[in-house]
């Protein structure tokens, strides 16, 4: 390892955190450029392996090529370790789960929406979740430690043969 600072296997040579606003506008950047890059992947693969699998893959792919950027890029926080990528991940499969919880429950409540109403169930719960996902990942995966509080520690010297209690700043 080298003489730069280390927190939790991320590299925080940058010692300024990139605002809320600039990080989530890196944020939709850097999760929206991924997604498109995602679909692309998967229309350049069709065919080659089922379906399921090329989704797997490429929304496998896809997930952690978007932590890495958030880690770096988004929230400034060096590059992710394998618990930044783990977290990241619970975080999508979650949204995964909720949007797709918005849908079967849109389509229990009605049994033919059209396609509008569709897309904008979809649409609202993917940028709840998305929402979500920055917060998540802004205050628990990628947060940067808070200083240390200023605390009096107390040390046992010897001074000129005798006890001393010595305060330590």
């Amino acid at each position: 390892m080298n003489n730069r600072s280390r927190v939790a296997g991320q590299d925080t040579t940058n010692s300024t955190a990139p605002g809320t606003v600039a990080s989530f506008v890196r944020f939709v950047a850097f999760g929206g450029g991924t997604g498109l890059a995602s679909s692309a992947a998967l229309v350049a693969l069709n065919g080659t392996l089922p379906l399921v699998v090329t989704n797997a893959v490429v929304t496998a792919a896809g997930t952690v090529l978007a932590t890495e950027l958030h880690s770096r890029f988004s929230f400034r926080a060096g590059r992710a370790n394998l618990k930044a990528h783990v977290q990241a991940g619970g975080s999508a499969l979650v949204a995964y789960l909720f949007t797709t919880a918005a849908m079967l429950g849109l389509h229990a409540v009605q049994a033919a929406p059209s396609i509008m109403v569709e897309q904008a169930t979809y649409l609202t719960a993917s940028g709840v979740a998305g929402l979500a996902r920055f917060v998540f990942l802004r205050l628990a995966v990628f947060a940067r430690p808070k200083a240390a509080s200023t605390v009096t520690a107390t040390t046992r010297t010897r001074v000129l043969g005798r006890d001393a209690l010595v305060a330590a700043a």
